[in-house]
């Protein structure tokens, strides 16, 4: 098959999860046998590094991208107030991406256009004018309830009022958007099932993150105290929010309990003036090169998300990579998991105190449970399973006239 991959930030490298998981559904396709061209935007947070890339990269995805500037324009935040538009989404909206996709669809043809989330979803007019191919879109998260999670815990009123606006527009922005596509691939089962609760009756087919095990190797990490960790990038709201959580509300307690364990916090945009001062045993690495090699250094996952919706990459890999993740039931969405078995379930600070304490104080729980784990991962979230589906369902759509 030949698919056009659109894409809101370069797949390669892959320095976050969506990122990876865009890149993960490249390396399958073209594993398979499938012609792959690549049209990706790129900003100034997400850089299209070509001088990183290889030329068996380059050649085997004819990768183009084209800049866009999605930096927060106050005057166009507030234009789109008064315009109703989800400012969110037509931030990615470029005319210079717009001719360009254009250009291609006139040269080319395509089975599928695979829409990377719902930020391409601006592009809907153009492919439907130029190509006869069918569009899929991959949905990363259910945008909307991110933001409605955010909303519901923010205690500023006017921000609050804000949150609940921009929730709502995204709402019925993707509720329009799922009613211009010709098939849908979720991102998890429980996203799946909420699309279907808003009225979506599109083809849909749930096509979780995957991994390949054999690049996730165990590391034995034998110390007399586990090291906590959590790796995510902190310009991701939800990240952020749930990592000060995590530090106002459960490490001065927990730290004061275990005196000599260490936090590690490791992601893009993560800077030690972003955190609650005096922190004890807390140590910030920034952006790191590996984010596998960190993930091995380590032997306890935290991940305190509030906020999140879809699917956490870095815990599948966390997963993979035979680690115990203490997690919250929202971060942790979109995990077919057995509590307490190949993964922590803990929701409030006290039940975070409790479940670390508890594993920080039995070091074998940590390696029966991260063993459980990746044995979970390689069963559920194999992507060489998980791109065979993904085609299968495309030659489903391609096949309807």
């Amino acid at each position: 098959m030949r698919i056009l991959q659109l894409c809101n930030k370069p797949p390669f490298p892959p320095k976050d999860g969506g990122c990876i998981a865009m890149n993960n559904v490249t390396q399958g396709l073209l594993a398979a046998g499938h012609e792959v061209k690549l049209l990706t935007a790129y900003t100034h947070k997400h850089d299209l590094e070509l001088h990183n890339l290889s030329e068996e990269y380059i050649g085997s995805t004819d990768i183009e991208g084209v800049f866009i500037d999605t930096q927060i324009n106050l005057i166009d935040a507030f234009s789109s107030l008064i315009t109703q538009d989800s400012y969110n989404v037509s931030r990615f909206f470029s005319p210079d991406l717009d001719i360009r996709l254009a250009d291609i669809l006139k040269r080319q043809n395509f089975d599928v256009v695979h829409l990377e989330s719902l930020f391409m979803a601006p592009y809907i007019g153009t492919i439907r004018r130029f190509s006869k191919a069918k569009i899929v879109l991959r949905s990363h998260n259910l945008e909307y309830l991110i933001w409605e999670r955010i909303a519901a815990g923010t205690k500023n009123r006017a921000k609050k009022a804000y949150l609940k606006y921009l929730s709502k527009k995204l709402k019925d922005y993707e509720l329009s958007v799922i009613n211009q596509v010709d098939g849908v691939a979720s991102i998890s089962q429980q996203d799946m099932e909420k699309y279907q609760a808003l009225g979506c009756d599109k083809p849909m087919v749930n096509i979780p993150f995957g991994v390949s095990i054999k690049n996730y190797p165990v590391a034995v990490y034998d110390v007399p105290k586990p090291t906590l960790f959590h790796i995510g990038a902190m310009d991701w709201l939800p990240n952020l929010e749930g990592i000060l959580w995590f530090l106002e509300d459960v490490w001065p307690i927990l730290s004061k309990k275990h005196q000599d364990i260490e936090l590690h916090l490791a992601g893009r945009g993560l800077h030690e003036d972003m955190l609650p001062e005096n922190q004890s045993n807390v140590i910030v690495h920034g952006e790191v090169e590996s984010a596998t090699e960190f993930m091995s250094s380590h032997s306890l996952m935290i991940v305190p998300l509030l906020s999140a919706g879809g699917i956490r990459v870095k815990i599948i890999e966390g997963m993979a990579a035979g680690k115990a993740v203490v997690s919250t039931a929202v971060g942790a969405e979109g995990i077919d998991y057995t509590k307490d078995q190949d993964i922590v379930i803990a929701d409030t600070a006290n039940e975070m105190i409790k479940e670390l304490s508890k594993l920080i104080e039995q070091p074998h729980l940590i390696k029966a449970i991260g063993e459980a784990a990746r044995i979970k991962a390689s069963s559920d979230f194999d992507n060489d399973n998980i791109v065979s589906n993904l085609v299968e369902f495309y030659q489903k759509l391609v096949e309807v006239k």
